[in-house]
């Protein structure tokens, strides 16, 4: 999406016709990678095409415009390059999600600068018609900017919430709705005065407005968004960003901005719809800053001390070697511990065994989309025996065990059962169904990422591994040898 600050540079010459062809070709190859990543599989693939596309994109836009100083876009491109590459290499999956929500900040601020540029030099990038910049383009650089805003400061709360640095439990605001409400009408009816409004001292109080406003109500539209629906806020930024972005493409003229904008906006918001969908929730009710959340929800503490039964790793693995049907669910724990291979190593065992073995994934594992699929692709488990919700909660109830490692608020029966929960309504693992849960937990102590207790810990069939999720898995394979 940086490929917005490149394309500010647009002067308004005549336009090569083989340039929307290329433009073209580059949102096919955009295409191409949105399909690939829909799947670990072809996730590799889809990768190759969003780079193909990009260098596509970059390319034709350096050969086609006046660029001030080449050298310096050079710089920059490389700067940019090897500080991503230094991060990509580096990072580790746990700290994936925020470092998703860091980049769609900096895609979001890109867009605002981007705005701001147009406005102050609208001369350089093609936008003066008879000495003035255009209502319509008004319009285009007034929502680019406000989107842009949006995007950054809601994708900084966004990284606070999920890097630890903030609370994951929502915080509301008395009021927040009308407050809410009325900063977004108010960002609109200026969005419009300036477009009206001429001149650069009758349209500056305008912009301005508008771009403060936008950066307070990103702010404002996150922090009441609870930790059990942070998968979707992930999700629901990355739209913003390619809406900026899209928007930005209007004010430009530039058709790769705009395809690319529009595949990004669109994918993202699709995919927060399905998600919303998949955990019961009211997409309206996410997007517009958790509208209808109890302000009474979860404490965040857990309840009184309940009696629960401790086990071992030799337990677990008498239970596992008996099991004829085995499945796991994991979560953000098991990608804090780095446990997945360890995972995978007790699955084969257990299949040499004869056991039948299935991962469920619940929509909203982890920190992100797709965030424990990731992590059991870079284990090497097969694709096909990973299940989502709706497709394998059925089959607990033939389950000899149910073995939990990380996980906690996708299995947790308040989500069904108490209304006053800030998880109420997400569908949740039949873990009860299976005969024997195993639920591998750092300590008793602690609660899940949505601040509430859980029930599973304390039922009849349920043996708790209190310790270090890899520590626990690699002993029971040990057990299990």
């Amino acid at each position: 999406m940086t490929f917005s600050v490149l394309a500010g540079a647009a002067d308004a010459a005549a336009t090569p016709a083989w340039v929307p062809l290329a433009y073209l070709v580059s949102g096919v190859f955009f295409i191409l990678a949105l399909r690939g990543l829909s799947s670990p599989a072809t996730s590799r693939a889809g990768n190759r095409n969003g780079i193909i596309g990009m260098l596509i994109a970059v390319a034709t836009t350096l050969v086609t415009h006046d660029i001030a100083n080449i050298v310096e876009i050079g710089i920059a491109i490389a700067i940019g390059g090897l500080i991503g590459f230094t991060i990509a290499r580096r990072i580790a999956m746990t700290a994936m999600p925020e470092l998703v929500a860091g980049f769609h900040s900096l895609v979001g601020l890109a867009a605002v600068l981007v705005g701001w540029a147009a406005y102050l030099n609208p001369g350089a990038f093609g936008l003066l018609v008879d000495g003035a910049i255009s209502p319509v383009s008004k319009v285009e650089m007034g929502l680019g900017i406000a989107i842009g805003a949006i995007t950054f400061s809601g994708s900084v709360i966004a990284f606070a919430k999920l890097s630890g640095k903030m609370s994951g439990s929502p915080i509301l605001l008395p009021g927040r709705h009308i407050i809410n409400l009325g900063t977004l009408a108010a960002i609109i009816v200026l969005t419009g005065l300036f477009a009206a409004a001429t001149g650069p001292a009758a349209t500056l109080p305008f912009i301005v407005a508008v771009t403060v406003l936008a950066f307070a109500i990103g702010s404002l539209l996150i922090i009441p968004i609870g930790g059990a629906d942070m998968p979707v806020v992930v999700s629901m930024l990355n739209s913003y960003s390619g809406w900026a972005a899209a928007a930005m493409g209007f004010t430009l003229g530039n058709t790769a901005m705009i395809i690319t904008g529009a595949l990004v906006g669109s994918s993202g918001a699709i995919l927060s719809y399905i998600m919303c969908r998949a955990m019961n929730r009211s997409f309206i009710s996410v997007i517009a800053g958790g509208f209808g959340a109890d302000d009474s929800g979860g404490s965040g503490e857990p309840r009184e001390q309940r009696p629960y039964k401790q086990g071992s790793a030799e337990d677990a693995a008498y239970m596992l070697e008996q099991a004829e049907k085995v499945i796991i669910i994991p979560g953000y724990g098991m990608a804090v511990a780095q446990a997945q291979h360890a995972l995978r190593e007790m699955s084969d065992v257990l299949e040499e065994n004869g056991t039948e073995v299935k991962f469920a994934i619940h929509p909203v594992a982890g920190r992100m989309p797709g965030h424990m699929n990731v992590l059991l692709a870079e284990a090497s488990v097969d694709y096909d025996k990973v299940f989502e919700l709706e497709d394998i909660n059925s089959e607990f109830a033939q389950a000899d065990v149910a073995f939990i490692i990380g996980a906690n608020d996708v299995v947790n029966p308040a989500a069904k059962t108490d209304k006053s929960s800030p998880i109420y309504g997400m569908p949740v693992f039949d873990v009860d169904k299976a005969k024997q849960v195993f639920f591998i937990k750092r300590s008793m102590g602690g609660v899940g990422y949505a601040g509430v207790d859980n029930d599973v810990f304390y039922m009849d069939q349920t043996v708790m591994l209190l310790s270090d999720a890899k520590k626990m898995v690699e002993e029971i394979v040990k057990a299990l040898d």
